[in-house]
């Protein structure tokens, strides 16, 4: 009772089983799935956050810093009057001195430096973000290559199942000429090994399908079913648009983060005002000749200038100047660089186009040689060698055809890539 129980269970689970893995997959749909899943995502998060703190932290900057200190000391000497009036005692100072202060500092304007500290936080986290971004990038690639991979092997099995439909035909035709008395044994094993070869080619060509499913279902992480039909991608190409690679965008970031730089040379430079406020209780307090433990207050504003950064202010510029124009230079590189990378995707997608063309105008010119060697066969003036070549390179013709139409789609995409679109 518990084993039929169980296995009406598992029937009721397979439809679930089966919607559960995907059955039909488009290029588009696995970079998506493939960007959103990659570990590397989380990296967002991460910085984003790291900003959040960054930021918050400077704005505590402009919160009263309050700080607690205490000393006691002796010396050896002390300030004296030397003046002795009749009836008047002037007091003398003690050696041994006392001191416990509050002090609290409220910063009213730092010359602008915590401002360009935000404006290098911001600028910093959107060019991390970018660098990530690039880094992203190139899972496109990864995809295409495992994408466009599994269309290649789906159409060399395809043409496999031609090539053991034709072999297939003839072994039928072999048979009967062998009751007939017309042929040879050795014709048909002939077509039994061919029968064989292509076997072995399947098992070969399915056992690498089924790397390249497991390693996509990794990459979108999501189950793939092993019956899954791949969408032929878009052959539509603009060639001579405007390059977007994100590389381009993590160039102008960067010189963002220059100029947020340039910010914080200005602000060294500026002045700095400030409130302060001590309180305290000690021996002597704020009367100098007193010799009793004193409470005590000070308040006022300060005014604090350093003029040392001047110095090297010229050259702080220079270094930056510098930086934005090495900068520039990577940038021109990148667009040349990629630029030629186009230019030669570009002559193969021309290439694969006219290599397909007359694939079809051989794969025509095959067919009719296999097809007068099959009534030459029949009429006894042919051997089964030379048929078998004949169906042999019809099949090699067919397959060449459909890999460099796979090759011309990979070479398309790998325009758009490089292109950044």
């Amino acid at each position: 009772m518990k084993t039929k129980t169980y296995i009406f269970i598992q029937l009721c689970l397979l439809p679930c089983l089966l919607f559960s893995q995907l059955l039909e997959l488009s290029l588009e749909e696995c970079q998506v799935k493939a960007r959103e899943n990659y570990p590397l995502i989380k990296q967002y998060g991460f910085i984003s956050l790291a900003e959040n703190y960054t930021l918050d932290n400077l704005t505590k900057n402009y919160l009263p810093q309050i700080s607690l200190g205490g000393q006691a000391s002796y010396q050896t000497q002390v300030v004296t009057i030397p003046l002795k009036i009749p009836g008047f005692n002037i007091p003398q100072m003690d050696k041994d001195q006392y001191k416990v202060a509050v002090d609290v500092t409220q910063l009213l304007w730092d010359g602008g430096a915590t401002q360009s500290q935000n404006r290098i936080t911001k600028a910093n986290t959107d060019l991390e973000k970018q660098k990530l971004e690039v880094n992203l990038y190139t899972v496109r690639e990864k995809i295409n290559q495992l994408y466009f991979g599994i269309l290649t092997i789906d159409r060399q099995l395809s043409q496999l199942d031609v090539l053991t439909s034709d072999l297939q035909t003839n072994y039928d035709l072999v048979s009967a000429m062998l009751k007939n008395g017309v042929v040879m044994v050795s014709d048909l094993d002939l077509v039994k090994v061919e029968l064989l070869n292509t076997d072995q080619k399947r098992i070969e060509l399915n056992t690498l399908r089924i790397a390249y499913i497991k390693m996509l279902s990794l990459f979108i992480h999501e189950e793939i079913s092993q019956e899954v039909e791949l969408k032929l991608p878009d052959n539509r190409v603009n060639f001579g648009e405007e390059i977007t690679r994100p590389e381009l965008i993590m160039y102008d970031k960067q010189n963002l983060l220059y100029e947020a730089k340039e910010s914080t040379i200005k602000a060294k430079n500026m002045p700095k005002f400030s409130l302060f406020a001590q309180a305290g209780f000690g021996k002597p307090g704020l009367n100098m000749l007193s010799t009793d433990f004193k409470t005590y207050a000070i308040g006022g504003v300060r005014l604090s200038w350093n003029f040392g950064n001047l110095y090297t202010r010229k050259n702080d510029y220079k270094l930056i100047k510098n930086d934005m124009n090495s900068l520039e230079s990577q940038r021109e590189t990148f667009l040349f660089n990629t630029n030629v990378q186009l230019t030669q995707i570009q002559n193969e997608i021309n290439k694969y186009k006219k290599l397909m063309a007359k694939d079809e105008e051989i794969i025509q010119l095959r067919n009719s040689v296999k097809k007068a060697g099959e009534s030459k066969y029949k009429n006894g003036i042919y051997n089964m060698n030379d048929l078998i070549g004949d169906i042999n390179a019809e099949n090699q013709a067919r397959l060449t055809h459909s890999i460099h139409e796979m090759q011309y789609l990979q070479s398309i995409y790998n325009y758009k890539y490089t292109q950044g679109n």
